[in-house]
């Protein structure tokens, strides 16, 4: 049974649109300079559920309020504020044009380390270091099952009707269609990301390898094919473009991998801590790391990857995520260790607006159109949604 490549809409590694220029033309790091201005801003059933949930105008009537109006309040956070809306911080879990909240699901006792829609389900699938995969109706927002896998979860993801769920020394298969339950052993320690591409699955480990399963015949549907070894640390993201695989790790570095040969053809370097994610769009690969730094890497002939741009915050980077919005514009997504998920228009990296949580974001998840979610260190996990300008189109 081969892995069947899931539509386009969910694959998190291409953002449609994107143009980025090799370094030396016209134009080029100029397009990535930050101009960042603060905005405000699974179904239609969980919209009527998420009125409590839009901004309030917050009154701004000295330097102070409008230094602090993009800082959310804690005393609005922890359930009451006395000033309401005269208060000079936000009330509301986000602020930006363009999207809403939708609804948060509650249930998980620690953080959301993964969630997977499955193409054509009306399933919604989110994994937790409380050791459990919790089933949601994307109709009512509801629960409707709860698996205890004994362990935690450090990853998820869907390709057809798959869904893999990588745990210490094991990854668990999903298959919602046939209800078929597989398990692949191999891995050492915790599997902290995984990617299907080339009718291969990929899992990075904490010790460092990423291991490598194609898909085969129905009665062995995933043979360990290899043990691709090269980082001296736990692998911590993995990425696909352009029959090339990225990998990035606690040691620094991202390593670039020959998807034929499964060998490491590249090492890049310029990071200073650990590189928490990757995406891949349109021959950029962007990185992001504890150093507080998003790089954007371009590949000149002979594969000499160089930064091109280094986008700088003030904290610490755990995800990116990249889609596009109701216009078909292209927007990137950084989570940040002060509990805030930035959103950057694409190329000039201006800031369009931020998501909130009570703690910090740790995945980022594309869904089908117009549907986006993000799972943060509390258990909460949130549905979003773009929404389409009076009088817009399709995109």
């Amino acid at each position: 049974m081969g892995i069947r490549r899931a539509a386009r809409r969910y694959d998190h590694d291409s953002v449609e649109r994107l143009s980025v220029r090799p370094q030396g033309e016209a134009a080029n790091i100029n397009d990535y300079r930050r101009n960042a201005k603060p905005y405000h801003s699974i179904s239609e059933d969980l919209l009527a559920k998420s009125s409590g949930h839009h901004p309030k105008n917050s009154y701004v009537s000295t330097i102070k309020a409008r230094e602090q109006e993009n800082k959310l309040c804690k005393y609005w956070m922890s359930g009451y504020c006395a000033r309401g809306d005269k208060c000079w911080y936000l009330h509301s879990w986000y602020c930006g044009d363009g999207f809403t909240m939708l609804a948060k699901l509650e249930g998980h006792k620690k953080a959301v380390h993964g969630i997977a829609l499955p193409l054509e389900s009306e399933k919604l699938y989110s994994g937790s270091s409380d050791g459990t995969v919790r089933t949601w109706n994307c109709h009512s927002g509801k629960c409707v099952r709860l698996s205890n896998l004994g362990d935690e979860v450090g990853s998820m993801i869907t390709e057809g009707p798959w869904v893999f769920i990588g745990m210490k020394g094991v990854i668990k298969l999903w298959n919602i269609q046939t209800v078929d339950e597989l398990s692949l052993k191999g891995p050492v320690g915790q599997v902290y990301s995984m990617v299907v591409a080339n009718n291969m699955l990929f899992a990075g480990a904490q010790n460092g390898v990423i291991f490598a399963w194609k898909g085969s015949s129905e009665a062995s549907p995933f043979q360990l094919v290899a043990s691709m070894e090269a980082h001296s640390d736990a692998v911590l993201c993995l990425t696909v473009g352009e029959k090339k695989l990225y990998s990035g790790s606690v040691d620094h570095t991202i390593r670039v991998w020959d998807m034929d040969t499964l060998q490491c053809i590249k090492t890049l370097n310029g990071h200073e801590d650990a590189v928490m994610s990757l995406l891949y769009c349109n021959g950029c690969l962007f990185s992001c790391s504890l150093d507080c730094t998003i790089k954007v890497w371009f590949a000149t002939e002979g594969e000499n990857w160089e930064v091109i741009y280094t986008h700088k915050e003030e904290n610490g980077v755990l995800a990116l995520c990249g889609m596009n919005d109701a216009e078909t514009k292209p927007v990137l997504f950084c989570s940040c260790n002060d509990n805030t998920v930035r959103l950057y228009d694409l190329p000039s990296f201006t800031e369009r607006g931020r998501l909130y949580s009570k703690h910090e974001v740790r995945v980022i998840q594309r869904g089908p159109f117009p549907l986006f979610f993000t799972g943060d260190g509390n258990g909460s996990l949130t549905v979003w949604k773009w929404l389409q300008k009076p009088g817009g189109g399709a995109p």
